[in-house]
């Protein structure tokens, strides 16, 4: 393969933040780590401008000089063929118009969260920690498996990775906008007040950072308090300094995300696994394994013993997009 065809721009587009790095595809390890660059999406009018600006922030020198003509970006949102719309962001991201301003060749849009799930394979045990007494270990060579992958972050994505016959196949769906269902009476009451404001209510609307802030709100209208405006980190800054609604608020969090995890199981057939990754999963760590998320992932009736040995894995790659993408990139090589 030649230089210049080595590279391939990589994107893992948020409703907040692009981030952009480049895979070396002949490498054993594609994403080149010190390559990437993270900006927020409110400060450009597209993507492909975003984009632009990377290559003009040392992402040219970073590919050698050679000329990119390749792409593989991951977006928040349903892709469409060549088309695809940010769901938490004005952005209308068209394949033909990037490849034009890029002077790309080829460019493979897919969702956020099929990204992440084809970073499942690439992985160590130094990137991921146990949520429960379920591990997980990667497999030596590949065989039958099912996994989920769930990641709170401005929404909340839900993909699944299929792996037959040592082929990987990634599952884009849009999980997070399944209906909210509440497991006890304090959630039923949340339920009513985020109805009130919402109409329906999806997962999304707590599972996500400003899902917590909705889960604060709601919380103090119960107690006939207005909180006033509020941050996820205000609320997680609440709760390590000890304020009694705060920690109510990342405990519902937490348990929510449990049963909703735990259902993405059932509904998916996902025995060997759930990865637990965005960009929350991280900065809630500590409150994650010491809260009710565990419980109520295995607390599903009769399936509660098949459930207790499902691993549940928060991922801890700062980059796991990018690294599905970087896997993406090099198996499109491999398959041409």
């Amino acid at each position: 393969m030649s230089e210049a065809g080595r590279h391939v721009l990589l994107a893992d587009i948020g409703g907040t933040n692009a981030r952009f790095a480049l895979a070396d595809t002949a490498a054993p390890l594609p994403l080149l780590e010190d390559s990437v660059k993270e900006y927020a999406v409110a400060d450009f009018p597209s993507l492909g401008d975003a984009a632009l600006h990377y290559f003009d922030d040392g992402g040219t020198q970073m590919a050698g000089g050679q000329p990119v003509r390749r792409g593989v970006f991951a977006v928040a949102g349903r892709v469409e063929g060549e088309h695809a719309r940010i769901t938490n962001h004005p952005w209308v991201i068209s394949s033909p118009r990037i490849c034009e301003m890029l002077d790309f060749t080829q460019l493979d849009l897919v969702n956020d969260f099929a990204a992440q799930s084809m970073a499942i394979p690439a992985l160590r045990p130094g990137d991921l920690i146990a949520i429960g007494g379920a591990a997980w270990t990667p497999d030596a060579t590949p065989a039958d498996r099912t996994y989920a992958v769930i990641g709170p972050g401005t929404g909340l994505g839900v993909g699944v990775l299929v792996v037959r016959g040592g082929r990987y196949w990634p599952l884009e769906t849009e999980g997070g906008h399944v209906s909210f269902p509440p497991g006890t009476p304090e959630e039923i009451a949340i339920l009513e007040r985020l109805s009130a404001q919402f109409g329906r209510v999806s997962n999304e609307r707590l599972v996500c950072g400003p899902g917590l802030v909705n889960i604060h709100r709601a919380l103090s209208e119960i107690a006939g308090v207005d909180p006033g405006p509020m941050q996820p980190a205000d609320i997680t800054a609440g709760a390590a300094a000890g304020d009694v609604r705060c920690m109510r608020a990342t405990d519902v969090f937490c348990a929510v995300f449990g049963a909703i995890a735990g259902d993405l199981v059932l509904t998916t057939g996902a025995w060997d696994g759930v990865f637990l990754t965005g960009g929350v999963v991280p900065k809630i760590l500590p409150l994650l394994q010491h809260s009710g998320f565990r419980q109520r992932f295995e607390h599903k009736g009769r399936f509660s013993p098949n459930m207790a040995r499902v691993p549940s894995m928060a991922v801890l790659h700062p980059h796991a997009g990018l690294l599905g993408c970087a896997v993406m990139a090099r198996q499109t090589v491999v398959a041409t």
